[in-house]
């Protein structure tokens, strides 16, 4: 039987000094270096080392060279200056090739990968072995979750210095937000060019929260976000209906598309015109990378489970709160909102993917008197929504309460009031947690369940 603590770790040492050597020789190869190995990716500590104070040089402004690394090296408590230079001599030397340079990077990352493997695997026998009591599933969406975090090339290691993190990830991140390809790191735009003003699009490892009171519209509103973000966007959408059917979900996806009224969908009875547009539309729609799943009795670690398996999921979307099973018994509803909401967050933290979930809005708003606009206090059945979401987003429509606001003699606006635009629906932003929280305006074309933004309306105008 194999012993796994009789296993010595897999690493290049001849693939560590290559990149390290072109490094030296072509500091301009950095760059596509770093879009495959980092720091910790090499195991010989004096090679973690160099790669360090190079990532360093480069993120201050300076040319690397052997002279400005070996300084460091002294710096950072290096004793041998002699032997120092010599290895850093030999590093510029012995490299094969510069233009195999990511291949060299490559093996350093696999092996990297090895060895986590090595280790995630022992964590998860102590894990098991220790245990008596515990819940198999838990250990196995545990054990599920480690083998992931390797997948998406990340570590649970000791926590990382500030230094560290900002060279490493924030100055990388802006390296790619003013590279050519910038748009594949900005946030998912909503298809809303208002609304992408104030949130910057949607953003990974963010839980966006949709909430209104029945017949509102947010089950449209955020079909429409994922049909935007997946026709518009190119992104791989999933969307996790506990209400509606995937039939459903899809002829209320082709009638917006091809804009046709959803009753006659239901009923069959569509002219010449209507099947060419229906059948134009299916064409659109070919291509669109959106997934529905209907399953009505779901977990988020179920929900986590299927994402993760179908792989390089963008986005995901849920409709709706309400309705999520807890993972675990609770004493009362509160406690299971309260964990499911967590759940949520921490989903789109370990995805690295932005959550959307709609949520239903308590009775509060109906009796506030003359305003009715929610607010974040609105948020039935636990205060963790509103602490857990990074954003939240309110559907308010005035006609909805319009009937309320008739003054019964005259059959007109109470109080001088003009009357509410029929098909005007306000997105409050209740909280924003990276930027301003307002109100953006769009139009709700209710025959065709189809959100359209006022800007666009008035361009087409």
């Amino acid at each position: 039987m194999l012993n796994l603590d009789s296993l010595s770790m897999p690493y290049s040492a001849d693939a560590e000094q290559a990149v390290l050597g072109c490094i030296l020789m072509e500091p301009s190869c950095l760059p596509q270096v770093q879009l495959h190995v980092r720091p910790d990716f090499f195991y010989v500590p004096q090679h973690k080392e160099i790669f360090e104070i190079m990532t360093t040089v480069e993120a201050s402004g300076g040319r690397i060279d052997p002279l400005v690394v070996l300084e460091q090296m002294k710096l950072r408590g290096a004793t041998d200056e002699a032997a120092t230079r010599n290895y850093l001599r030999q590093l510029a030397e012995s490299v094969p090739s510069i233009r195999n340079v990511e291949q060299y990077a490559k093996i350093v990352r696999e092996k990297y990968y090895l060895r986590t493997l090595i280790n995630t695997s022992r964590e998860i026998i102590e894990d098991t072995a220790s245990t008596t009591d515990a819940d198999a599933d838990l250990l196995l969406d545990s054990a599920e979750q480690k083998i992931y975090d390797i997948r998406r090339g990340k570590t649970t290691g000791a926590p990382s210095r500030l230094s560290d993190i900002i060279i490493n990830e924030v100055y990388d991140k802006l390296n790619k937000l003013n590279s050519e390809d910038k748009e594949l790191y900005k946030g998912f735009p909503t298809g809303f060019s208002d609304l992408d003003s104030v949130l910057t699009g949607l953003h990974r490892s963010d839980l966006i929260l949709i909430g209104a009171r029945p017949a509102m519209g947010k089950t449209s509103f955020a079909l429409n976000l994922a049909r935007n973000m997946s026709l518009m966007g190119k992104k791989k959408v999933v969307f996790f209906s506990l209400e509606m059917t995937k039939e459903q979900l899809a002829q209320r996806v082709l009638c917006s598309e091809a804009r046709i009224p959803s009753y006659k969908m239901r009923t069959g009875d569509l002219d010449t015109d209507e099947w060419t547009r229906l059948g134009i539309a299916t064409n659109v729609l070919n291509d669109c990378e959106l997934y529905f799943d209907d399953a009505s009795d779901i977990t988020v670690p179920e929900m986590k489970a299927k994402v993760r398996r179908m792989r390089d999921v963008d986005c995901v979307v849920i409709d709706y709160l309400g309705l999520i099973k807890s993972a675990t018994r609770k004493e009362n509803r509160v406690q299971e909102v309260t964990e499911i909401t967590r759940s949520l967050k921490m989903m789109a933290k370990d995805l690295a993917v932005p959550v959307v979930c709609c949520a239903q809005l308590s009775r509060g708003t109906e009796g506030r008197g003359k305003s009715h606009r929610p607010q974040l206090a609105d948020l039935r059945e636990s205060g963790s929504i509103e602490q857990d979401a990074d954003i939240v987003l309110m559907l308010y429509r005035a006609e909805y309460y319009a009937a309320e606001k008739k003054d019964d003699a005259k059959g007109e606006p109470a109080n001088g009031e003009d009357a509410p635009n029929a098909n005007e629906v306000e997105i409050i932003v209740a909280k924003n947690r990276h930027g301003p929280t307002t109100t953006v305006k769009l139009v709700f074309d209710a025959e065709h369940t189809l959100f359209v933004g006022i800007e666009r309306l008035r361009h087409e105008m």
